[in-house]
């Protein structure tokens, strides 16, 4: 198997990873806020990122991973930055309507893709930009129903949006600029989500919900929802690094959209929360954004497999260094049986 073929598998193992964990994470946290009465997002979502931070130190202590420091200061406002994106991002529900929530993360990938296109002069051709429009009008149709504005939900959503657009790019950049792997990424910055979240947490859930996390009534039922939700969060975390990391941040929020038809789906059938016929449309719209979306994606990176090998042999025909070492070395590969002589030896001395 080549080294293409294993990445392409390694992708969309990654990408099927994202998708049932996330299914199910959402299934289960949803038991636990509308069955059970705990309302505490932020405070559950920073209790996910410290089970997370324990698990991989475990299998850092049992060598299933090497640690590799980088920068301290990029870590440590990178894992503030994402601390703050998902505070934000539930602040903007909670001040919003439903609608309005939904529009704000529809906004997250042409926000992206402007981003990227300014600041990394980033190309998307025209089909994938298509893909994308057909794509968000579809989630658009199944999920939005009310819009309320307001002028404090307005300005969280827009935070909520730009922190996030930043934190998933620089996901994707960080794990390419250091050479690390999005398991040591996780690794290093999860302890510096956690803490953002453990402090403001509460705070937060109390704007939101009016109740404070530590005076809830902790049954057994609700223990045990909190730890499943806790364990399957780890699959969540470590599949949304991995796949910014093969894949772009377009790529994983088009993803996201794929995991919300899905959960409307499984709430149909599993939980039998109302659907209707614009549901059915909306949904159906989306997956064809996302399949021409994986097509042209496709397209576009066998195009770039097949240019860069050609850029390369361009610049070795255009640079005389390059032919000079390449020459060199094949003179010094010939076996001679005269005495040993270095015609770069002028260059090393």
């Amino acid at each position: 198997m080549g080294d293409g073929e294993r990445f392409q598998l390694g992708t969309v193992g990654a990408l099927s990873l994202s998708v049932v964990s996330s299914v199910s994470i959402v299934i289960c946290n949803k038991a636990l806020i509308s069955s059970l009465g705990f309302t505490f997002a932020t405070t559950l979502t920073s209790w996910h990122l410290l089970v997370t931070f324990c698990s991989l130190h475990v299998a850092l202590w049992m060598k299933f991973f090497e640690h590799k420091s980088f920068d301290r200061k990029v870590v440590v406002g990178f894992g503030i930055l994402n601390g703050i994106s998902i505070g934000l991002l539930n602040l903007s529900l909670g001040f919003n309507s439903v609608g309005f929530y939904q529009m704000t993360k529809l906004a997250i990938i042409p926000c992206t893709v402007l981003l990227e296109t300014l600041f990394f002069r980033k190309t998307f051709s025209r089909s994938i930009q298509l893909s994308l429009v057909i794509l968000l009008l579809g989630v658009g149709i199944a999920t939005v129903t009310d819009l309320q504005l307001n002028v404090l939900g307005s300005v969280l959503s827009l935070l909520a949006v730009i922190t996030t657009c930043i934190a998933q790019i620089m996901t994707n950049n960080i794990q390419k600029r250091f050479k690390v792997t999005s398991t040591q990424l996780l690794y290093q910055s999860c302890l510096y989500q956690a803490l953002t979240l453990v402090t403001t947490g509460p705070f937060v859930d109390w704007l939101l919900t009016n109740q404070n996390v530590f005076a809830f009534k902790y049954t057994p039922q609700v223990l045990v929802f909190i730890v499943l939700s806790c364990l399957i969060s780890v699959s969540v975390n470590f599949s949304t690094f991995l796949v910014i990391g093969k894949t772009s941040p377009v790529t994983y929020q088009v993803l996201g959209h794929l995991k919300t038809c899905l959960v409307l789906a499984f709430g149909y059938v599993l939980l039998h929360d109302p659907f209707s016929w614009r549901n059915i449309l909306g949904i159906l719209i989306a997956l064809i954004g996302m399949v021409l979306y994986s097509y042209y994606y496709h397209i576009q990176n066998q195009q770039k497999s097949v240019e860069a090998p050609a850029q390369l042999s361009q610049a070795k025909e255009s640079d005389p260094l390059i032919n000079l070492e390449e020459t060199a070395s094949t003179i010094n590969a010939v076996p001679s049986t005269a005495p040993e002589w270095k015609p770069n030896k002028d260059l090393e001395a």
